[in-house]
């Protein structure tokens, strides 16, 4: 389908890239799915448990997460909107342990300083720009990213991330403009993953999904199936290479479904059947690429307990780690902001200090670094 210069492909674009892939590379996919598979496992239960106060998964769309991740350059600068971050982390290089500080809000939270909700990971070594929560906000600002690019000519480009729901918001729709008018390498990254919450796709827009916008803007698109990682890296791939050749954004749908709950606060099944989450548990990208990797010959039973074992190891010991560390004195909510603290700052900050040397016994101070 094409208007003017804009085209849809379809999901299955050329194959090239896969037939690339090394045995290491595809074990590093593999490694980083089912690493975060059970990273989300153990802190929704955290979470349920109240030791972290919130849980994020990515639970289904592990294919279109870290596909994503593994199609693009290590220093191209990626958006998540939440549920993204963790899985492009852990194929970057991200230690385990780091992201169980952040989620706990440790002292060794290196991502926000213990300053952030749960799942909300930041990196400058790992090139991923801080959750913001709300939706859409992080779109026009990877546009502003690309554009910076482009005047650098570095060969860089940028990743927003976002679902079918945010795609309903204007911030998406002035960064389509902004992208195609001047030109900025940018790839939007959509994960349709069936429910925006509790709205379903048929509630949330009219028309063939949301890759049927791209021509509206002059963009070109591809739609690819989210729960197949190879075509997801393809089509990344493919999208990079005309973001830096043509110096135009492009947009990706990536299909996929959501098999958990929105988050540790939600509760799906009030409002979609076990069995619609059945039926797509069969799809799951993991057991996909699983298939794969043993009909290939390079995976097998004996190795997939070996990993498991290891990964849960990892987790566990990040957990110890975690639950042994302090918080951050109270003094960090004020300091390290500005340059140079403003008058009015530096006066909450006194007055803070005051209040908990006066209350200390109504607060657990044990749990903080003390006050310098």
């Amino acid at each position: 389908m094409t208007s003017r210069s804009a085209t849809i492909f379809a999901a299955s674009i050329a194959l090239t890239p896969l037939l690339q892939l090394s045995e290491q590379e595809i074990l590093r996919i593999y490694k980083s799915m089912t690493m975060l598979n059970l990273l989300d496992q153990i802190l929704t239960d955290c979470s349920r448990d109240g030791r972290i106060s919130f849980y994020l998964t990515v639970e289904g769309e592990e294919g279109a997460v870290v596909g994503s991740a593994a199609g693009i350059e290590p220093d191209d600068l990626t958006f998540g909107q939440y549920r993204e971050s963790c899985g492009i982390l852990l194929y970057r290089g991200c230690p385990v342990n780091s992201l169980v500080h952040q989620c706990y809000g440790t002292a060794s939270d290196t991502h926000s300083k213990g300053r952030q909700m749960p799942v909300h990971y930041s990196s400058t070594e790992f090139s991923s720009v801080s959750i913001s929560s709300t939706l859409a906000t992080q779109v026009p600002q990877a546009v502003g990213a690309a554009l910076s690019y482009k005047r650098a000519r570095n060969g860089r480009v940028s990743v927003a991330y976002f679902g079918e729901g945010a795609a309903s918001m204007g911030d998406v729709h002035a960064a389509f403009n902004m992208a195609s008018v001047l030109g900025c390498p940018t790839i939007f990254f959509c994960r349709n993953n069936g429910w925006a919450i509790s709205t379903p796709t048929q509630e949330q827009y009219k028309g063939d999904g949301i890759v049927i916008r791209a021509p509206s803007y002059d963009m070109k698109a591809i739609r690819v199936d989210g729960n197949d990682v190879f075509a997801v890296l393809t089509a990344m791939k493919a999208a990079r290479k005309i973001c830096i050749n043509e110096s135009r954004p492009v947009l990706i749908e990536a299909m996929s479904y959501r098999l958990a709950h929105h988050s540790s606060t939600d509760e799906s099944t009030y409002y979609r059947s076990p069995h619609e989450i059945h039926y797509w548990r069969k799809h799951d990208p993991i057991t996909r690429l699983h298939r794969y990797m043993e009909n290939r010959g390079i995976w097998d039973a004996e190795k997939e307990e070996e990993w498991l074992k290891q990964a849960n190891q990892l987790i566990e010991e990040a957990l110890v780690e975690a639950e042994s560390t302090k918080s951050l004195s109270p003094e960090a909510m004020f300091t390290d902001v500005y340059e140079k603290m403003p008058p009015s700052i530096e006066k909450q900050m006194m007055e803070t200090k005051l209040h908990l040397e006066k209350y200390r016994d109504k607060y657990p101070m044990s749990n903080y670094l003390p006050w310098n």
